[in-house]
């Protein structure tokens, strides 16, 4: 049987990306990390690992890959991401009703928030 366990995201300052994923996600560097790939862990509970690769790739728009963050605080969890570096995205295409908010990272990966709640 297969699992996911880790995604894995090409950046080019892995350092400050790594201080934004661990700040953001609640992870941990697991040791030993190299200088060109980290991975990061769930400081409490299960999820998969993420895993920073300091390769750099060209960025496609729309991304093929992205993460959605789920969240039990929505826009209180946009406001800590914006401070810690990301950016909302605006999308045209967005419904209304959306339960995501788009945003990417300081190096642009996208990802989404999900409001989680019932």
């Amino acid at each position: 049987m297969l699992s996911v366990g880790s995604i894995v995201i090409r950046v080019d300052d892995i350092d400050a990306l790594s201080r934004f994923w661990t700040e953001a996600l609640g992870y941990t560097v697991r040791e030993p990390a190299s200088p060109d790939f980290v991975v990061l862990t769930p400081r409490e509970g299960t999820g998969p690992n993420v895993s920073l690769d300091a390769v750099h790739s060209q960025r496609v728009l729309p991304p093929r890959l992205h993460l959605d963050l789920y969240s039990d605080n929505q826009l209180a969890d946009v406001a800590r991401l914006t401070a810690l570096g990301a950016r909302e995205v605006h999308w045209d295409g967005r419904p209304a009703d959306a339960d995501y908010i788009i945003m990417e990272d300081p190096e642009g990966n996208r990802f989404c928030v999900v409001d989680s709640t019932p």
